[in-house]
């Protein structure tokens, strides 16, 4: 079974609010596993709309993935980022 990987852009608009979310988001990835890849750091785009930070998760499967984003867990840390951020993310199969 291929592993699955969350990729998210992210811009904080409010560091503050933000924190509800960086308080409640590692109970999620803790229950299922998530192994981070990346997680801010330098970013250089090449292409595309500037991000402040780009993450990569990895997850066991795509299963596993989608019920990581799916958990209670991680829908009250969507809530507490609501309008405290800027973000897209992604789930994608590996090879």
């Amino acid at each position: 079974m291929a592993k699955a990987y969350w990729i998210a852009r992210v811009t904080v608009t409010d560091p503050e609010a933000y924190t509800g979310y960086q308080d409640l988001a590692p109970a999620a990835f803790r229950k299922y596993g998530a192994v981070f890849l990346a997680r801010g750091g330098h970013t250089h785009s090449v292409e595309g709309p500037e991000w402040e930070r780009h993450v990569v998760i990895e997850f066991a499967d795509m299963a596993t993935a989608r019920a990581c984003y799916d958990s209670p867990e991680y829908r009250t840390a969507r809530a507490a980022r609501a309008g405290a951020c800027h973000a897209e993310i992604f789930l994608t199969e590996g090879l």
